[in-house]
């Protein structure tokens, strides 16, 4: 049977993120909830080195509406983390980030998760159209 795990090659980018002595449970891996804040570190890290958000000034900016995770290998302190990143759909107003959680230089993710964003404009709060430098920077990172 297939490793149903994703490489590095489904991937478009990757941020390098280093594990924390606090990110380890008391099983002696990392609790499941720190891949969670790795997943919004890695694209929201993304997001700002991109100039595609300011997250105390951008008129508009994506909140979370649903995430999910798939586990499939420990990882955990002093791991060093390779986030990559892909979209794996687009549309007017919402994106949906795809990451893959790499642990140190192993070829296949330890895990697989993503956030699905709906942008929105600051002031009303109501959905806002994703265009511009914005959209052609999630077209790049297109699956």
């Amino acid at each position: 049977m297939a490793d149903p795990r994703a490489t590095r090659a489904d991937y478009r980018v990757f941020r390098q993120i280093t594990t924390r002595w606090m990110d380890n449970d008391v099983y002696g891996h990392m609790n499941n909830v720190v891949h969670y804040s790795l997943f919004d570190t890695a694209v929201n890290g993304w997001l700002i080195e991109g100039g595609l958000l300011d997250p105390k000034t951008s008129d508009s900016f994506g909140l979370v509406v649903e995430t999910g995770c798939k586990y499939f290998a420990e990882m955990g302190f002093p791991d060093t983390v390779h986030a990559g990143l892909r979209i794996g759909h687009l549309g007017s107003t919402s994106v949906r980030f795809e990451i893959g959680l790499f642990r140190n230089h192993e070829p296949a993710a330890s895990a697989e998760g993503f956030f699905v964003h709906v942008y929105v404009d600051r002031t009303t709060r109501r959905p806002s159209a994703i265009s511009g430098r914005r959209r052609s920077a999630f077209d790049a990172l297109m699956t």
